[in-house]
C-alpha cells in the first residue's frame, strides 16, 4: 500500500470522521472503499447495468404499484 494526500474542504473532512466514527472505520478505509464502489467499479453493459442497489419490492409484490392507496 502507498501512501497519498487528499485535500478536503473542513466540512467534508469532519463528515467523513463522523462517519468513520459512527461505523468504527478509520477514514482512509472509507475513503478507500468509495474509490473502489464508484471509481474502480467495472463497467456494467447490458440491461443489467440499468439499475443498481437495493430492491425496494420482491418480484411477488410487482402488482402492488397499481393498488388504491
Amino acid at each position: 500500500m502507498e501512501k497519498t494526500k487528499v485535500y478536503l474542504p473542513k466540512e467534508e473532512l469532519e463528515g467523513l470522521r463522523q462517519a468513520a466514527a459512527r461505523s468504527g472505520r478509520s477514514v482512509a478505509d472509507l475513503i478507500r472503499e468509495a474509490i473502489r464502489k464508484v471509481v474502480l467499479r467495472p463497467q456494467s453493459t447490458g440491461p443489467a447495468a440499468l439499475w443498481d442497489g437495493e430492491p425496494k419490492q420482491t418480484s411477488i409484490e410487482h402488482d402492488s404499484v397499481h393498488d388504491e392507496p
